[in-house]
């Protein structure tokens, strides 16, 4: 793969309870076309994965919400597991920390419940997209256009909707980043 990302800088939120595959593969793929990335997260030290309804591995945090700016990032990145993103719906600090980025019309990847986070962050609406099945209606209801496909991509926002995806999500993502910003994030409402 070309280092197409380099000189990019990603930030990967996430807190205890990410799906191990969902934040490490993405980040190894990052790593690979060049990206600087950084793990940031509410809390410091580490957090836990989850290999489906196991512990899983712990992951360094590189930066906390407290101390992190969205404006020095390029891109972002949203694991899934079920209680990572909710989890972070509510921490003040963390929506507005993606809310930077969707205002900023900066590239966003999310996968499987990663899109949760984006409902809060008011980065769905007039978005065509994907997700765990289950935040089919949440999404719906916060005016996106639910599809059932391996990756979505709409003006710089990247989804899927599970670990299986992660092959074609992955280089979508590299691509969607390398791209760099979009334009206006919403539709005209």
């Amino acid at each position: 793969m070309a280092k197409s990302l380099n000189g990019k800088t990603v930030a990967v939120l996430a807190t205890d309870g990410f799906e191990q595959s969902e934040l490490t593969e993405p980040v190894k793929a990052l790593k690979e076309a060049g990206a600087t990335v950084h793990i940031v997260s509410p809390k410091s030290g580490s957090i836990q994965g989850w290999k489906h309804h196991d512990k899983g591995d712990t992951v360094p945090v590189d930066a906390t919400l407290e101390s992190a700016d969205a404006g020095r990032y390029d891109a972002l990145m949203l694991p899934g597991g079920v209680m990572n993103p909710d989890a972070l719906r509510l921490e003040p600090k963390a929506i507005a920390f993606i809310r930077a980025f969707v205002q900023a019309g900066k590239p966003i990847a999310a996968i499987c419940h990663g899109p949760w986070t984006l409902i809060d962050a008011d980065g769905v609406r007039g978005r065509r997209m994907t997700s765990w099945p289950s935040l089919k209606i949440d999404l719906t209801n916060a005016g996106a256009t639910w599809v059932d496909e391996t990756v979505v991509t709409d003006r710089g926002l990247v989804t899927s909707r599970n670990p299986q995806d992660l092959p074609n999500f992955c280089p979508k993502m590299i691509e969607e980043f390398a791209e760099g910003r979009h334009g206006h994030r919403h539709a005209a409402e």
